[in-house]
């Protein structure tokens, strides 16, 4: 049951996955979740170290794009600038969006990553639909309301995983 909210690897940060190593399985593509994984929730713009994250996607010749279930005038602001192709209402954990997303940028699902700070949309949804999945710590440590009640019941699977012995990082 808690299969399917495991992912396959966890890293501190965007910063921390190694795009080569990606590149190296086989990965051609990434659709990474906004909020509270690229930038805080409240942040209207990329900050100049997910820019060069964004430029080190491009340089390794990776596609991107993001994935959010966000409104499209909060995903459009932020992804407009950067240029970068967008998902928005997406509805994770649905497969949906991250399969339009997959075919979009013209990969298979196992060509692609998901990338997210949140077990039960981004993990759930990517592994649902056949993905690769890396989870990240939120870039803070302040949420919406609904992500609230999220964390709270992911704050118990991690506990219960760790106990478990299915993760062995750090909290």
């Amino acid at each position: 049951m808690f299969s399917r909210l495991l992912p396959n690897q966890y890293v501190k940060s965007i910063y921390d996955i190694d795009l080569f190593s990606l590149k190296d399985r086989g990965i051609r593509a990434v659709i990474t979740d906004l909020d509270n994984t690229l930038v805080e929730w409240h942040r209207a713009e990329a900050t100049p170290e997910v820019k060069e994250w964004f430029a080190k996607l491009e340089e390794t010749g990776l596609n991107v794009t993001i994935v959010s279930n966000n409104s499209e005038k909060r995903v459009k602001e932020f992804c407009d600038p950067e240029e970068k192709v967008f998902i928005h209402s997406a509805k994770k954990p649905r497969r949906k969006a991250f399969k339009r997303a997959c075919k979009q940028m013209g990969v298979r699902t196992d060509e692609a990553v998901v990338i997210g700070d949140q077990i039960f949309t981004d993990v759930l949804g990517g592994n649902r639909a056949g993905l690769y999945t890396i989870l990240v710590v939120p870039v803070t440590k302040t949420d919406d309301w609904m992500t609230k009640l999220n964390r709270r019941m992911e704050r118990f699977v991690l506990r219960w995983m760790k106990k478990k012995g299915h993760i062995n990082w750090e909290d």
